[in-house]
């Protein structure tokens, strides 16, 4: 995007009232510049009571979440962690740093899902668990991959770092899992700039995490001030990703006869959409489409760069992982803050990117 065009949609994070009185309710009691107050204790009880899960731990990353999870999980030295082979970058760093060796498994045609056909195949000896992420609005067939995990006594970290609030048959995304972990990044759904969190439904887990975390003081501490603002984002994110979903439709219906762009098939569940993801027919346009796009004020990017070509040294291969390379060549995402734009510039946006798609 040229310095001179402004995005569609509003500025993130949003200019939010009760966020601003949080900011100074945490000055006025000086909470913003303790080690412990109340709003760290607040926030954990809040998630727990949201995720239906007894245990939440917050942190300072969705990154180190997903480290601490793994860590919680006390896998033997060496162990694999089956991954899918087109996730973020820092979960494959998170398995290495944790002691751990990646296992790459494809993912599900024109979606960013782990394939579940391909998970039982790709079980060694040596696999003792499973990281299962959910992204760009999809969502992961957690039903059947905790059907195989509990089966073959693997373990399983569902990152619901890009999905806070989609429900799976009933159950929220992050808390399926053994552990489930969330990312309050700058430019997540609920943030604070940097944060997350680790939820879990095991008290071994919990105690662990905590244990992992105590360096004298918690190691990667979420402060009270970034605790006190998101409090009042997670009273409004139900409202949000329902506005979020409805925009979306407004695109999906608008590039429905596309062949250029590719839509993934409806998720079993409610998704909601920090990245609105599509995947390109024909990858070599990606970056004209993106420059074309950005030109126009739309926050669209390229995907992730996926995993197929790390180096055999650092992780094993399960198969060619063709799906997951074609995500990284192909894949598309929408920023989510013009899904919250007003009337305006939501059409706007929605002509210019079916315009560019042709459709």
């Amino acid at each position: 995007m040229s310095e001179s065009e402004s995005p569609l949609g509003p500025d993130w994070p949003l200019k939010d009232e009760d966020v601003r009185v949080a900011l100074l309710a945490a000055y006025a009691d000086g909470s913003w510049g303790k080690y412990h107050g109340p709003h760290v204790a607040r926030l954990e009880e809040e998630l727990s009571h949201y995720f239906e899960a007894p245990h939440a731990l917050t942190c300072a990353s969705g990154t180190i979440a997903v480290e601490i999870a793994l860590r919680s999980l006390n896998l033997p030295e060496g162990s694999e962690v089956l991954l899918a082979a087109y996730d973020f970058a820092g979960n494959f760093r998170a398995i290495q740093a944790a002691g751990l060796r990646p296992a790459l498994v494809d993912i599900e045609a024109n979606r960013w899902r782990i394939d579940v056909a391909e998970i039982e195949a790709a079980i060694t000896p040596e696999t003792r668990g499973i990281v299962v992420s959910h992204l760009h609005g999809d969502l992961a067939d957690m039903p059947a991959v905790m059907e195989i995990a509990q089966r073959r006594q693997l373990q399983v970290v569902e990152d619901a770092c890009q999905s806070p609030g989609a429900i799976i048959d009933g159950r929220k995304a992050g808390s399926w899992g053994d552990v489930g972990t969330l990312s309050f990044g700058g430019s997540k759904l609920l943030t604070s700039g940097r944060g997350g969190a680790v939820i879990t439904s095991r008290a071994d887990l919990q105690q662990r995490a905590r244990v992992y975390c105590e360096r004298g003081n918690h190691a990667f501490p979420l402060s009270e001030l970034q605790s006190a603002v998101l409090l009042p984002q997670l009273a409004k994110l139900d409202a949000r990703n329902d506005q979020r979903r409805k925009a979306v439709s407004q695109f999906r219906e608008a590039m429905r006869d596309s062949a250029g762009w590719i839509s993934p098939p409806p998720s079993d569940g409610y998704s909601v959409y920090y990245k609105v993801g599509w995947t390109l027919a024909d990858p070599a346009t990606r970056a004209a489409v993106c420059t074309q796009l950005q030109a126009s004020g739309v926050a669209i990017a390229a995907g992730f760069r996926g995993f197929a070509k790390r180096p055999a040294a650092w992780c094993r291969k399960v198969g060619d992982l063709s799906q997951a390379r074609r995500a990284a060549e192909g894949t598309i995402t929408l920023h989510h803050p013009v899904l919250l734009g007003n009337e305006a510039e939501l059409a706007q946006a929605v002509g210019v990117v079916r315009q560019v798609a042709g459709g």
